[in-house]
């Protein structure tokens, strides 16, 4: 490609408003353009990157088996009221109505439509196992769009969906896709976890979630660094102490506490570790107070709670509801003394280990200390694991101590089971003739997020760092003189046309530009090489090569170049 002929529209600057490294350089690029909120034009620089990550994806589905097809994105309210997802999906659901009155919406994913498909076209277990997937733009209303594609109203995905007759099948397809992913997000140049994830809203029996590592994203990990165990910090269990309940050592009363109603603040007034305090949250499940208890310097993990018995759509109490229960203000709970006909205790696994802990009095301006299970109180109605996991917990697996790292979520899949097939009716006939329920699996990959995340992981003060397989461009030539020096355009026109020859995608930076401009340009926007044609080098024999994350320029002879990038350019693809 010839620049000339192409259009970059590049800047300095980044609007205000941009807040992610990757949202202004990829805004400064100009990779894309804003329209509106959560609203992007893919440029041409950045449909060419756009591009590249969706063939890798394309040929890994096709690899793996998956079968290409492309459902409306406009989508008949009548299949979301068959599975139920019309009236609880939420305000992200762009919801439409046709010049005759009836409702659509533009879908948000594709659940309802594939299935309809599977129920009309499946007739036999011979057809099955089946996965289909597409690329194809989505619409979700977020709330408050932010980060440019990271979170974006409008984007695009690649969206799977597997039909079976029976779970071993399912599992067959789920392994082969996490295989897949894994191969994809490889040939990306991306480094990447699988983790082990919430179903969330779609539903089913297991997920795992696929997350780009960078300081920037959403997600928190926990993973093992001698092992391969790795989980979203929702599903990541954590361990009972392996200790035993130690046996009391003091006496329980009441300690002065008029300030404090955080548990760092009381253990910093009583001088102890806040390790030894227990925090109280009170949770409505229905019409009964349930209260969640975790050591104090532990976080409730609202997932987790939320899967016990009883909690699935519990919501934390109100003021007046907890002043109603404890005749107590907040920040002064405790379990002790509580109507357990009337209040379920819930105690995280940690908690129901403590001996002699400091919690709430039920009483303003007072906390109890030297509490003992047991002695003091009854035993927890329930212990199950409610908290986040932290650093140095120890592995579920056995295999060491946990660590933390952030991710950007771009893939994941989940094993469906028959959440949409029952309720659409997608049915097969079995090998005896019976009527049987197809069984599903989904995956999901964020195409155009992907794009976002590697710049998050890829960038530095000159701009983006892309991976090779996805850059604009894989080798720049900037000749210093284009338009003034015969023997420069030559020797530039000749590289660039011999690199074309070769498979090489290479730009030539023919505009009648500063030099330094150019560079800055190339650098910008993340081509992974480049390669100077100057008079002063031609003199020498000698051209300047320079990889994007090098210190410094290398001289190599002109009249080897094409073998010289050649080979760089390869060695750059077999790292991944």
């Amino acid at each position: 490609m010839r620049i000339s002929q192409f259009f970059l529209s590049t800047s300095k600057e980044a609007p205000t408003e941009a807040e992610l490294v990757s949202h202004k350089l990829m805004l400064r690029a100009g990779l894309i353009k804003r329209l509106g909120s959560g609203l992007y034009t893919w440029m041409p620089l950045g449909l060419r990157i756009l591009r590249k990550v969706e063939a890798i994806v394309r040929e890994e589905m096709n690899r793996a088996g998956a079968i290409e097809l492309l459902m409306p994105a406009v989508q008949p309210a009548e299949l979301w009221l068959e599975s139920g997802r019309w009236a609880v999906f939420g305000p992200q659901m762009l919801k439409i109505k046709d010049r005759h009155d009836r409702d659509f919406c533009f879908g948000p994913t594709h659940e309802e439509v594939i299935t309809d498909l599977a129920r009309k076209e499946l007739r036999s277990y011979k057809q099955l196992p089946v996965n289909f997937y597409q690329i194809q733009t989505k619409f979700r209303d977020e709330i408050r769009p932010r980060f440019g594609v990271m979170r974006a109203r409008e984007f695009l995905m690649k969206d799977a969906y597997s039909f079976h007759l029976t779970d071993d099948s399912l599992d067959d397809t789920y392994r082969a896709m996490h295989a897949a992913y894994s191969r994809i997000f490889t040939r990306l140049g991306l480094k990447f976890r699988a983790v082990a994830a919430d179903t969330g809203a779609i539903g089913g029996s297991g997920s795992h979630e696929f997350h780009v590592l960078a300081d920037s994203g959403e997600d928190a990990i926990a993973f093992c660094p001698d092992s391969d165990y790795a989980a979203n910090v929702e599903m990541a269990e954590a361990l009972a102490p392996a200790q035993a309940r130690p046996a009391p050592k003091e006496t329980m009363r009441d300690v002065d506490t008029p300030r404090q109603t955080t548990c760092e603040d009381v253990a910093a007034l009583l001088g102890i570790p806040v390790q030894r305090t227990v925090k109280l949250i009170a949770v409505m499940a229905g019409d009964r107070l349930n209260v969640l208890l975790v050591r104090g310097d532990h976080g409730l993990n609202e997932v987790k709670a939320g899967k016990i018995e009883g909690l699935a759509d519990f919501r934390f109490a109100t003021d007046e509801e907890i002043r109603a229960a404890f005749d107590c203000p907040p920040g002064f709970l405790g379990p002790v003394g509580l109507d357990r006909a009337r209040i379920r205790v819930i105690a995280d696994r940690t908690v129901a280990a403590m001996a002699d802990f400091v919690c709430g009095a039920n009483k303003p301006k007072f906390h109890t200390a030297g509490v003992n299970w047991g002695r003091d109180l009854p035993e927890p109605d329930l212990v199950a694991d409610i908290r986040d996991v932290v650093e140095g917990d120890p592995s579920p697996d056995g295999a060491g101590d946990l660590l933390l790292c952030r991710g950007i979520e771009v893939g994941h899949i989940f094993k469906l089971g028959t959440k949409y097939s029952e309720s659409l009716g997608a049915t097969v006939l079995d090998e005896q003739g019976k009527t049987r329920t197809v069984i599903m699996g989904c995956y999901g990959i964020g195409v155009s997020r992907i794009v976002g995340a590697a710049i998050e992981q890829g960038n530095d003060e000159r701009g983006i760092v892309f991976p090779q397989a996805i850059a604009p461009f894989e080798l720049a030539i900037v000749p210093l003189g284009y338009g003034r020096n015969e023997e420069v355009r030559a020797v530039a026109d000749a590289l660039y046309n011999e690199m074309v020859a070769a498979g090489i995608d290479v730009a030539l930076d023919d505009r009648d530009e500063r030099p330094g401009v150019m560079f800055a340009d190339m650098e910008l926007i993340g081509v992974p090489h480049r390669v100077v044609v100057s008079e002063r080098g031609l003199k020498d024999g000698q051209l300047e090569y320079q990889a994007r994350m090098e210190p410094s320029a290398t001289r190599i002879p002109q009249s080897g170049a094409v073998e010289y990038l050649k080979e760089r350019i390869q060695a750059c693809a077999n790292t991944v």
